[in-house]
């Protein structure tokens, strides 16, 4: 039974798609074992998964506010430490694995993985344009190559470098052609296309991470709201507080609440351009108004490609709630954002994502 070492971290929406493909593995009787920090425990073990606790690791708190500098220094602790590296050697050195999986952004796991000759995977939950663009080229990457661990080399490194998005929206996804980069498709849930509500129901979620002013952002949406002929359903995730957010009477505010629970009856979403979010709104056909969080992430980028593409509009998280309902107006009443977000649903449908990773995994173990 081939033995998987899954290595990553809470980042937000690599989470879900991490244990997505965990638990396809397990599904087809491989044995998968995750090494992440304590905060992770309980979602591995309820994925079925084998739980590995990081010994060395910095403190990562992904759900409690950051400021800019304090959100960078301290990712980059996480991503560059050499204690997630020592975890990984001492995890299989003292029960060998098969394979290594490693989050695409920990790269003293890579540089790891890449020194002790360990057949090992990158794992991308984004654009690969965003790693290969943003990243390497933003503070993180910059740090890392100072510190001895250029992005681009340690990627270079690995077997494989999986990238679970769809190749034909990734701005890279035409012009890279390394043999080594692999685009599964979206990692998704949705199984068919959203049958909307009258009035509209519109879904708000502004990620699971606590990034500066979000809970600014979030009122802005909630005070566009007001007098809307619109059910607004707004989760805030575990970074925000919903007690004292100003909730008009159309709107309905949770902490969490699963998505698929709402996406199905929606007709458009309104987010940050994380692109776990992003993916399952187009997975469902739904157009998307995007207010990206920070400029130091993939959303920016992500945001860009679904309006380009004709499946929704981007606004500076920092518009005003004026703004907010024009647009959101003009996404409701357009049909061709409806009809550009319906297309891209039914081909992110037509491939599993989950399942042709798994296959690449496989075939690599195989070889």
């Amino acid at each position: 039974m081939p033995d998987i070492l899954i290595v990553t971290f809470d980042a937000g929406g690599n989470v879900p798609l991490t244990l997505r493909l965990g638990r396809e593995l397990r599904r087809r009787g491989n044995r998968v074992r995750v090494l992440d920090h304590e905060a992770q425990r309980t979602s591995v073990d309820e994925a079925g998964l084998e739980f590995r606790v990081y010994r060395h690791s910095p403190a990562w708190t992904p759900h409690e506010g950051h400021g800019t500098w304090d959100l960078v220094t301290t990712m980059l602790a996480v991503m560059t430490n050499p204690g997630i590296g020592r975890d990984l050697l001492d995890a299989v050195r003292e029960d060998p694995a098969d394979l290594v999986l490693v989050d695409c952004m920990l790269f003293n796991a890579l540089d790891a993985a890449a020194r002790e000759g360990l057949r090992h995977v990158v794992l991308v939950s984004s654009f690969y344009a965003c790693l290969d663009g943003m990243v390497r080229r933003g503070p993180f990457g910059i740090a890392a190559r100072l510190g001895g661990l250029g992005p681009r080399r340690l990627w270079r490194q690995a077997d494989l470098v999986l990238v679970c998005s769809d190749r034909g929206l990734d701005p890279a996804g035409g012009r890279t052609t390394q043999d080594r980069v692999v685009w599964t498709g979206a990692v998704h849930d949705a199984r068919r296309q959203a049958v909307g509500r009258t009035p509209p129901r519109v879904l708000v979620s502004l990620s699971t991470g606590g990034f500066p002013g979000q809970r600014r952002v979030l009122q802005n949406v909630l005070d566009a709201a007001e007098g809307m002929d619109v059910e607004f359903v707004v989760t805030t995730g575990p970074a925000v507080d919903p007690v004292g957010l100003r909730a008009p009477a159309n709107t309905t505010v949770h902490q969490y609440i699963p998505h698929n629970d709402v996406m199905p009856t929606c007709s458009a979403v309104i987010g940050h351009g994380g692109h776990g979010t992003t993916f399952r709104a187009l997975a469902h056909g739904l157009p998307m108004l995007i207010l990206p969080m920070s400029a130091l992430t993939d959303q920016p980028m992500i945001g860009r490609t679904v309006a380009a593409a004709g499946a929704g509009k981007v606004l500076r998280k920092t518009a005003h709630p004026s703004r907010i309902r024009a647009a959101l107006d003009e996404l409701l009443a357009a049909e061709s954002y409806r009809t550009a977000a319906a297309a891209l649903g039914d081909r992110l449908r037509a491939t599993d994502g989950a399942s042709a990773a798994v296959d690449e995994l496989l075939a690599l173990i195989d070889r």
